[in-house]
């Protein structure tokens, strides 16, 4: 069975890496892939902003399944163009991944099937924006309403502040691009963590917890990034928690989803907040996450492919999803300057042995140039590790990434942090 993965980052190669594993899979085909990707797939040119491009992809390559991996061909809707061809496609409709690419959409989707978020103002002018501010106390949350690559969420500590990043948001000075809708939100103080359940279109089945580490710098400093690592532990969740998110958030988001004409299928990626008035949902994605996505799947025992079938066949209520015990980290190797400029090409040291069995790099943003593996992104590297305990796996992922070197690399060198003070009190 030939595995077509759409999509070129760190989330990606793990996917590839996991569906590799799989008994009926003969060749895996990742496109466009990375230098990472590259040396266990076949690569195929495609710029993932194009649909057209994509979908010829597909149908020269004529998988058995396609793996929709990143947001962007979510929201262009190959999903949609492919099942209107009879492919069999991993991954949610353009409307259903509307809970991902629109913040505006995912709030008042919320506020009308009783999921628990917190307070919200929608905005489309900055006049309205300074009007609604006065509801909120500070500090205060601002998000672009379109997808933002991890970055187009700002917390202000003040009202000028978040009047401020609401006016870039509109001019496109923030992101590259003008926002026609801005988000207000209450600021919730607690534990984040990121909740996956596989979906089917009536059913939410819960994989795994991960929690993700945003910030730049370590202690939680610094701006915003598309994840910086992750660590994922069978004590994030207990399984009374793990059942109740299950049943009042990924389950009504089904049921939602449902009846409004738009049936869900694929990962739902619940970002929550354990706040002291219970669990609140921060954000939705509708695809496997990146950092998360290597730390889960170094834990999953359970064929991938049983997700991907069970979730396009409907039939996820009867799949058990077994996760090895213990923890799995994910320390993301970043170019100097992310998550501002910063520059590719610089050269990659290190990679020539291969890490135990409990240990993965994945490839985030590599390339192979005159022969020489290369950075070709913000995010370059996912030094990914399992062990039976949590300290234990950190240790195994940090001796690796020491052996690692590019101009300019920068990593935390507190991932877990939480986890392990935790664990000391």
């Amino acid at each position: 069975m030939k595995i077509l993965v759409i999509g070129g980052g760190g989330r990606e190669h793990a996917l590839v890496w996991a569906i590799r594993k799989s008994e009926e899979v003969t060749e895996v085909v990742c496109a466009p892939g990375n230098g990472g990707i590259a040396q266990i797939a076949r690569c195929t040119p495609v710029d993932v902003n194009d649909l057209a491009a994509m979908v010829a992809v597909v149908e020269a390559e004529k998988p058995a399944l396609t793996v929709v991996g990143p947001e962007v061909p979510l929201a262009l809707g190959l999903v949609d163009a492919l099942e209107e061809r009879k492919m069999r496609v991993f991954g949610p409709t353009q409307a259903a991944a509307r809970l991902e690419t629109s913040k505006a959409f995912a709030k008042e989707f919320m506020q009308r099937n009783d999921i628990p978020t917190a307070a919200y103002a929608v905005c489309t002018t900055l006049d309205e924006v300074r009007e609604q501010l006065v509801r909120f106390s500070v500090p205060v949350v601002v998000k672009a309403d379109g997808l933002a690559a991890g970055k187009g969420v700002v917390i202000c500590e003040t009202r000028l502040q978040a009047e401020a990043a609401a006016a870039q948001m509109f001019s496109g000075a923030l992101l590259g691009t003008q926002e026609t809708e801005v988000v207000l939100e209450e600021f919730l103080d607690g534990e984040e963590l990121s909740f996956f359940a596989l979906c089917d279109g009536r059913h939410a089945v819960p994989i795994a917890a991960a929690q993700d580490h945003k910030r730049v710098g370590e202690g939680d400093t610094g701006p915003n990034t598309g994840g910086m690592g992750a660590y994922s532990t069978d004590g994030l969740l207990t399984p009374a928690m793990r059942q109740w998110l299950t049943k009042n958030v990924a389950q009504k988001v089904v049921d939602g989803m449902k009846s409004d004409g738009h049936a869900f299928k694929g990962i739902l990626f619940c970002g929550i907040m354990m706040t002291a008035r219970g669990p609140m949902v921060l954000e939705f994605n509708t695809r496997f996450g990146d950092p998360e996505t290597q730390a889960i799947l170094m834990r999953m025992e359970t064929d991938v492919l049983d997700l991907f079938n069970a979730s396009i066949d409907e039939n996820a209520a009867q799949l058990s999803v077994k996760m090895r015990t213990g923890a799995s980290v994910c320390i993301i190797a970043a170019s100097g300057g992310y998550p501002g400029r910063y520059a590719s090409g610089k050269p990659i040291h290190g990679l020539d042995e291969q890490p135990s069995e409990d240990v993965v790099v994945f490839h985030s943003g590599t390339a192979i140039k005159d022969g020489q593996l290369v950075t070709a992104g913000g995010r370059v590297l996912a030094i990914t590790a399992v062990d039976s305990d949590l300290r234990e796996a950190l240790d195994k992922a940090y001796a690796e990434i020491a052996k690692i070197s590019f101009e300019g690399m920068q990593y935390r060198r507190d991932i877990g942090h939480r986890a392990l003070r935790q664990e000391q009190l």
